[in-house]
């Protein structure tokens, strides 16, 4: 006995290549296929539509396809409400809850497809139903996202994909754009330098139209030198949101404090004696003052990465870790508290810089839905690659090292800045 369902898709699955991915999904898991209606696109503004019955030999396997299938933005044929489930308990959700992808998603409640708001991958979906009021009107229906130690006991939880449906990002035909052309792959024989000025043009864009600029740095941003640069960056407003841990913030303290990084001056390369003590000096000077604002109330901070985001009022969360010295006072020691403060910084992101970082910008890139812009820099193509990976398909990845890149970055960014405003007086001159 064989068992069939009917799924449709529709959009740019020619470019985005959805559809060759489904049709590989398929065959690769055991199914086949018959395509019962295909209307392509003719046109650069126009959709494609495919509708296909899927076939497996036993109910398990055809489970496997249309999970595969649904993640590629595929839809079951005529779908049913979404199945809801109220969680038993708190951070207990019911069995067989569906967990989200990055991707755009919606579920079809009372008949009406609601977007899901939040989405970020590995979370519940959980919907509140409308309320009526007593002045006889009603609240509409929510759709959002909890992390599974978010889920409240009551919280009605979704457990089936007939009416769920996700919208994967369709890659741009013209393939413009540094997140057009750079699609596809990482080499460290990509064009760098055209990239980076790609990168600043979106940077200003980004700014210009009073969007978020998220950064998560690694303490190699500051041993490489860079930190001065991605203090300009700062200071010129083009940074909104800074996400690190504490090794950057004490690598970058120290630098302020005793002009070195980890014991190492970064000008000269040199080691000054009892320099592998600056970063615990630097750890106690801090906390002496208070914290980091503190100390740059105080005169002690003058310059630096966190004396910038502290004087532009640049929201910035520390998380730690277990490999911390001190830790510095405004550091996040707990590991949930710091996960909802990067969440929240994630879902105000337009665009996300990911610099030297492998690990926090994988916790950044856990939050992030895959329509915000992402650009992984790192000298190891590996690191790279395991960032891209996590989902994004609005993503840049280079293979460079962050010394060279941050400080040419800022150069194009603030140049361009300053063409922008010349242009704009000259405009305003000959009026």
């Amino acid at each position: 006995m064989t068992h069939s369902r009917t799924v449709e898709l529709e959009g740019h699955i020619i470019d985005s290549g959805t559809l060759q991915r489904c049709f590989g999904a398929v065959m690769d898991l055991g199914g086949s296929f018959d395509v019962e209606e295909f209307d392509v696109g003719k046109h650069e503004t126009e959709v494609s539509y495919c509708r296909l019955t899927v076939t497996a030999d036993d109910a398990e396997t055809l489970r496997a396809i249309l999970h595969e299938l649904h993640q590629n933005g595929a839809v079951l044929e005529n779908p049913s409400d979404v199945e809801l489930v109220a969680a038993p308990a708190d951070r207990v959700v019911p069995p067989n809850f569906y967990t989200t992808t990055n991707h755009p998603t919606e579920v079809l409640y009372d008949g009406e497809w609601i977007e899901v708001e939040r989405i970020e991958m590995d979370c519940a979906l959980v919907v509140e139903p409308g309320e009526e009021s007593r002045e006889g009107g009603s609240d509409r229906p929510r759709a959002y996202t909890k992390v599974l130690n978010a889920v409240e006991k009551g919280d009605l939880v979704a457990t089936d994909r007939s009416g769920i449906r996700v919208r994967p990002p369709e890659r741009p035909r013209s393939g413009g754009g540094a997140f057009g052309f750079m699609q596809g792959g990482v080499s460290a024989e990509r064009p760098s330098e055209s990239t980076i000025r790609e990168v600043a043009e979106e940077l200003r864009e980004v700014n210009e139209t009073g969007g978020n600029v998220m950064v998560v740095a690694g303490p190699a941003v500051i041993h490489s030198g860079a930190g001065d640069a991605l203090a300009d960056l700062v200071e010129a407003g083009y940074v909104d949101a800074l996400s690190a841990g504490n090794g950057f913030a004490t690598h970058d303290l120290e630098r302020s404090l005793y002009g070195t990084s980890l014991g190492m001056n970064v000008e000269t390369l040199e080691h000054p004696r009892k320099g592998h003590k600056h970063h615990i000096w630097t750890i106690s000077e801090i906390i002496r003052a208070g914290g980091i604002a503190a100390a740059v109330d105080e005169g002690i901070i003058t310059d630096g990465v966190m004396y910038q985001c502290v004087e532009n009022d640049v929201d910035t969360v520390l998380a730690g870790s277990i490999r911390d010295d001190g830790p510095l006072p405004d550091t996040i020691t707990d590991a949930i508290e710091a996960q909802n403060a990067i969440r929240e910084q994630a879902h105000e992101a337009d665009i996300v810089l990911m610099l030297a970082t492998l690990l926090h910008s994988v916790a950044v890139g856990n939050c992030l839905p895959s329509t915000t812009k992402t650009v992984c820099v790192d000298i190891n193509p590996a690191t790279v690659t395991q960032l891209l990976d996590r989902g994004s398909a609005q993503a840049v990845g280079m293979v460079t090292d962050i010394g060279t890149f941050v400080p040419t970055l800022a150069e194009y960014v603030l140049e361009g800045a300053a063409e922008s405003e010349s242009a704009r007086a000259d405009t305003a001159d000959d009026a």
